[in-house]
């Protein structure tokens, strides 16, 4: 699994020009599956990142984590994460995780999440063509794979 995380001050992801999820101040997550991903990746994912020291404390340092800055989270399925583009110019998605065992530990990371965050925790709609808007605050942004 690979997670693309960014520190937000604001997030919202719309299905259809419905609101399907939004946050404040936090994280926009965006989640991608790859064939073999399986639930032990989703548990050393999960905390991972809520264990994660990249918000600023009083001194600007990067040194907090979500919960202790009582950040939001918004959750988005993105399988183009494990796009290849090595070779010609068309994206090689082979690596990606199948549609249903991929929709199966999205839910379940969704859920891991939600469990262990006491804090708002929205999502996407899984399979669905999505429409992000963000303020990146920062920017900061970062990559992290199980």
């Amino acid at each position: 699994m690979k997670a693309l995380i960014q520190v937000v001050e604001e997030a919202e992801v719309r299905v259809e020009e419905k609101v399907e999820g939004s946050i404040n101040y936090g994280m926009l997550i965006f989640l991608g599956v790859k064939q073999g991903d399986e639930r032990e990746d989703v548990d050393e994912l999960v905390d991972s990142i809520l264990n994660l020291r990249i918000f600023p404390d009083e001194e600007g340092k990067m040194n907090l984590s979500i919960g202790e800055v009582e950040g939001e989270a918004l959750i988005v399925s993105q399988f183009t994460l494990y796009g290849q583009l090595t070779s010609g110019r068309r994206p090689n998605f082979s690596m990606a995780g199948g549609y249903d065992k991929s929709k199966e530990l999205y839910r379940e990371f969704v859920d891991r999440i939600n469990e262990k965050h006491p804090y708002r925790v929205q999502s996407g709609k899984f399979g669905s063509y999505m429409k992000v808007n963000l303020t990146n605050d920062g920017p900061i942004t970062f990559s992290l794979e199980s």
